[in-house]
């Protein structure tokens, strides 16, 4: 096969991957709902979640001997990353599916590629110019739109917990992104995981709110969340990075929220009023013209949802994760 067809061959693999990846993540509001239904507790899903994913990635990496071995200052960082910064991403993102249409939850989560912008002009000290405030104003128009007037009846804990998980992602991702070492994105989701685990069963143990009274369906919508939702997602997102570059990829990875808003109206009977819409849209514009504008290493971050789609960093510890 001539170089050519190769090429051809590997950038559709890498858009069929993404895509898949895209739909992956898009569902993962629905199976959060569908195990909030059964009784189970935000802390208890992300705890299931975050060890599902922490032992598939474990158990594929260990025997082939690519886990490596953290330095003590790498360490410190994935603790700080995965116990902390992106357990309170997914804490108040997972809180906000619980209290308002998933499919506003992800829409506001797409808040994090402007913030990123801003976030990282300010660490750079340099003066922000119409690259990064457009995306900004673009998104807080679009953010406007979705929320409505105070009328509008929307859950106002709901919103601010989907606001707060756009800006701790937006912050995880600048904050991991300045910091590299020697591990590769797949080890970095595996440890990242296993320290979110960690941080959600301590809370869970020390608020009383890790529970297994939950009807039996409730596992096998937690291993949805924990198996396609993350595993497969995050995995098929590497590989779309890999095949097309982490811009190309993250831009493709924005199917998500449309895949999230067509399957809460199909599976949750969650419509969203057209204003709504219109106001997604155009959160969804400011994010592309914030991936756009964003440096490689610190726009690419695409993926909500899970411990990170670390795409842009390569072979380095980086916070360009994936949201949820």
């Amino acid at each position: 096969m001539a170089h050519a067809e190769v090429a051809v061959v590997m950038v559709r693999r890498g858009v069929a991957a993404t895509l898949v990846s895209a739909a992956a993540f898009g569902f993962m509001p629905v199976f959060a709902s569908y195990a909030y239904g059964t009784g189970m507790s935000v802390t208890t899903l992300l705890a299931l979640r975050f060890a599902v994913a922490a032992a598939v990635f474990l158990a594929w990496l260990g025997p082939r001997g690519r886990l490596g071995r953290p330095t003590g200052r790498q360490w410190a960082l994935l603790a700080l990353l995965g116990g902390g910064m992106y357990a309170t991403q997914s804490l108040l993102y997972f809180t906000a599916v619980g209290r308002i249409a998933p499919a506003l939850a992800v829409l506001l989560l797409y808040l994090y590629p402007a913030l990123v912008c801003l976030l990282t002009a300010a660490a750079e000290r340099v003066r922000p110019g119409l690259a990064v405030l457009g995306p900004v104003l673009v998104s807080l128009g679009g953010l406007a739109l979705v929320v409505g007037p105070p009328e509008a009846g929307l859950d106002p804990v709901g919103v601010l917990a989907a606001t707060g998980s756009a800006v701790s992602y937006a912050l995880y991702i600048v904050v991991g992104s300045r910091v590299s070492a020697a591990l590769s994105p797949s080890v970095t989701t595996a440890y990242l995981a296993l320290f979110a685990t960690g941080s959600f069963t301590l809370l869970g143990l020390a608020t009383g709110a890790l529970e297994f009274g939950f009807a039996p369906a409730g596992w096998g919508w937690a291993a949805a969340v924990g198996v396609f939702s993350t595993v497969l997602a995050m995995s098929l997102f590497f590989a779309g990075s890999a095949a097309l570059g982490p811009a190309r990829a993250s831009l493709l990875s924005m199917a998500e929220p449309v895949v999230a808003v067509a399957a809460a109206w199909l599976l949750l009977d969650g419509s969203l009023a057209w204003p709504q819409l219109a106001g997604g849209a155009v959160v969804l514009a400011g994010a592309a013209w914030g991936m756009l504008s964003a440096p490689a290493a610190d726009g690419s971050g695409a993926r909500a949802g899970g411990a990170a789609a670390e795409p842009p960093a390569g072979e380095r510890v980086s916070g360009s994760g994936v949201p949820g």
